[in-house]
């Protein structure tokens, strides 16, 4: 077999293998419950802070955990737990994406917080005005 066929199958074999792990650490957008009865990979879950329930977020006992409630796009409500420090802005975000897993059917570990943050232009105005 010439050389440069043999280049050429090592360099498609590597394409294949790199499409593959791609495709196995990509998530899906889901809601609570389908993360739920799959935990055992990530998922992005979208939805809106539960505002009439508290943050709880103490830097001076633990400044890597950082909770909240959070509803997914079909109302169903979970404890989101965040171990890193929590996002500026947090409580303004219009929208919350977040990544990871769920712990159990009330609690889902989150890797990742993405935010929506309300847009400063709102319809019928021109920037600047009030």
């Amino acid at each position: 077999m010439k050389p440069k066929y043999i280049i050429a199958i090592i360099l498609i074999a590597v394409a294949i293998g790199a499409i593959i792990s791609m495709y196995g650490d990509s998530s899906t957008y889901v809601d609570f419950k389908t993360a739920v009865a799959s935990s055992d990979r990530d998922y992005h879950v979208i939805g809106t802070l539960n505002k009439e329930k508290p943050l709880e977020y103490n830097p001076e006992k633990n400044v890597n955990l950082f909770s909240f409630y959070m509803l997914d796009s079909l109302g169903y409500e979970m404890k989101v737990l965040y171990h890193n420090t929590k996002p500026q802005d947090f409580e303004r975000s219009e929208k919350i994406v977040i990544v990871g897993r769920a712990l159990s059917a009330q609690e889902f570990e989150a890797s990742q917080i993405l935010l929506k943050c309300p847009s400063k232009y709102t319809e019928g105005r021109k920037p600047g005005e009030n």
